[in-house]
């Protein structure tokens, strides 16, 4: 699945956030969540449970919109993208991505999970637009 380029300084935003804002969306009814996100290769990722409504939401319909944003010292600065999602249960992959998480993030440390009780998903960005970076 190819997606957007991201400059150079998008890259470094990116890398230095860990919350984005997702919106999901069926049957004309957004849903919006804060999440923590893995940016790598061009791809986001970010772990959900089954039983919420944006992997309900996401099943349905796998297209998404993700926002990174920072607010400092009124400079805003933000990447905003539209793409497709794809869900990893298990595997190899879900493995490489569970460390990550793991490494990275305390809540994961704090509250481990096996494969099959939550995936993580892949977001491809089809689209961006970014400011202030």
């Amino acid at each position: 699945m190819k997606g957007v380029f991201f400059s150079r300084r998008e890259i470094q935003f990116l890398y230095s956030n860990e919350i984005c804002r997702v919106a999901t969306c069926y049957n004309n009814l957004p849903h919006v969540t804060p999440v923590s996100y893995i940016f790598d290769n061009g791809k986001f990722y970010f772990a959900t449970d089954y039983d919420t409504l944006k992997y309900t939401n996401l099943e349905k319909n796998n297209r998404i919109s993700l926002v990174v944003d920072t607010y400092e010292n009124n400079n805003n600065r933000a990447i905003v993208t539209r793409g497709i999602t794809k869900f990893i249960h298990k595997g190899k992959k879900f493995e490489n991505l569970y460390d990550l998480f793991y490494d990275r993030f305390d809540w994961v440390r704090n509250d481990p999970w096996e494969q099959g009780e939550a995936p993580f998903v892949l977001v491809v960005p089809k689209i961006k637009v970014s400011w202030g970076i």
